[in-house]
């Protein structure tokens, strides 16, 4: 959940870098030529294990930043062979300066069994928004609905999107996948198949809340108390009332009312574990119920405990959160666990935020995952934090990774400790991009089960 407010009217470009024929980036994977034998150190072994086949569509093969090695094209046919000239908001932009364009179709030979997808996607052109939409087919069964790429990625073209899917059930040992147009022609670059595997490695539990008892512990926990508009133009003010935080039935549940109250026409909970639950690494787990209704903006994310970390321009104890002028964020870092916004109700989102990758130069980095049931069901939210990598899940399912790229601080803030939040914005920004708040929905809430952190045993 970005904590600014500014309208994001800059960009800048990262043009890639032609080397030997094949365009490379330093910051970027390598390419691998068929004729030669090279190596390549894996940051996150034990989740690329779970790979079962990767492919680099219209180019060649190629190792990405995070290990995987997607083989040159294979099994793809059908529409046209493109190139782009350059990618921004992907630590791989190398991948996406190939793509096929058309009546593309994937029949890849593969053991019966249930897998997860990732797509890679870019938009090439300066298209109307809604130029170019299309659905994915997985099996036959509709996995992706009406996707535009552009709109996924904040209206910005030549920007790498990362879209997955689980549950795709083989059953044939043929993996087959084709798009269906609505507009324009559809559009890959890249695509990764995942089996999902058990984790056998030990973890130590060393901070959780289950939510048991009649009220929110405040050793644990603290409320926000803010005014409506402090951050990202926020519809509600939050509130450390009962009506809006409040425990039953094991459950942590935050709501959100439609109700005059402090100048906002909304009022919702947030609440955050700084000093309470900081941890430097690890893994947490946090089991929630989202919202339904346009106009939500759900979130389970973190943020630095010491947020001036390197900041360069805030004063001492400056109220940095939502401020012009002091850059503590995003130098200081911002991992988002889970956001959630209810135009697009079937849409989970995991990012990172920082000083050299974020909205504000077209370079955010993110990813995203399919989920019908969210505001049905209670699913498992999950981040994997290492001083290598990001890994941010779905019920166990990889769909975001980020690299730490060994460039310093601007690229990589999460060396130091980082606390969780919790909350339920009201329109905002990103809640209301889809439209106005609907009125009709509330009261509206975020359940959440647990919150578990744990680290790696020695």
């Amino acid at each position: 959940m970005k904590l600014t407010s500014w309208p994001a009217v800059f960009c800048c470009l990262f043009f890639a870098v032609e080397t030997f024929g094949q365009y490379q980036t330093g910051l970027s994977g390598e390419f691998l030529n068929e004729s030669e034998s090279q190596t390549y150190k894996q940051t996150n072994t034990f989740h690329n294990s779970d790979v079962v086949w990767a492919v680099n569509v219209g180019g060649k093969d190629y190792i990405g930043l995070d290990g995987i090695h997607y083989k040159a094209e294979q099994y793809v046919s059908g529409g046209i062979r493109g190139e782009i000239d350059k990618i921004l908001g992907s630590q791989d932009s190398v991948l996406y300066q190939s793509y096929r364009e058309g009546d593309v179709a994937i029949d890849y030979p593969l053991e019966n069994g249930e897998y997860n997808i990732a797509f890679h996607f870019a938009e090439p052109f300066d298209i109307d928004m809604d130029g170019r939409l299309f659905d994915v087919m997985a099996q036959d069964e509709l996995v992706i609905n009406d996707l535009n790429v552009r709109l996924a990625r904040d209206g910005k073209h030549k920007s790498g999107l990362v879209t997955a899917v689980s549950n795709v059930k083989v059953t044939d040992g043929r993996l087959k996948i084709r798009f269906e147009a609505t507009a324009g022609k559809p559009i890959l670059s890249a695509l990764v198949v995942r089996k999902t595997n058990d984790d056998t490695r030990k973890w130590n539990l060393i901070w959780y809340d289950e939510f048991e008892g009649n009220s929110l512990d405040e050793s644990k926990w603290s409320i926000d108390v803010w005014p409506a508009f402090k951050v990202n133009s926020e519809d509600q003010v939050y509130t450390a009332r009962e009506k809006n935080i409040r425990l039953a039935d094991g459950k942590l549940i935050i709501e959100a009312h439609k109700e005059d109250f402090e100048g906002a026409a909304y009022t919702s909970g947030r609440i955050h574990s700084k000093g309470k639950g900081d941890f430097l690494y690890g893994k947490a787990d946090i089991r929630a119920k989202l919202p339904p209704g346009q106009g939500t903006w759900a979130a389970i994310w973190m943020l630095p405990s010491d947020p001036y970390k390197y900041s360069t321009t805030c004063r001492p104890n400056e109220d940095w959160q939502g401020s012009r002028t002091c850059d503590a964020w995003p130098n200081s870092g911002e991992i988002d666990i889970m956001e959630h916004v209810g135009h697009d109700m079937g849409t989970v989102w995991g990012t990172v935020h920082n000083k050299a990758y974020y909205w504000i130069n077209w370079e955010q980095r993110k990813g995203s995952i399919i989920q019908e049931d969210l505001d049905k069901r209670f699913h498992l939210y999950s981040v994997e934090w290492t001083p290598d990598h990001i890994h941010i899940f779905l019920d166990n399912k990889l769909y975001f990774t980020y690299i730490n790229e060994g460039t310093g601080w601007k690229a990589w803030p999460y060396d130091h400790p980082y606390h969780l939040i919790l909350n339920l914005a009201i329109g905002g920004n990103w809640g209301r991009a889809g439209g106005p708040i609907d009125d009709n929905i509330f009261p509206v809430q975020m359940e959440v089960d647990y919150v578990r952190v744990y680290q790696l045993a020695e």
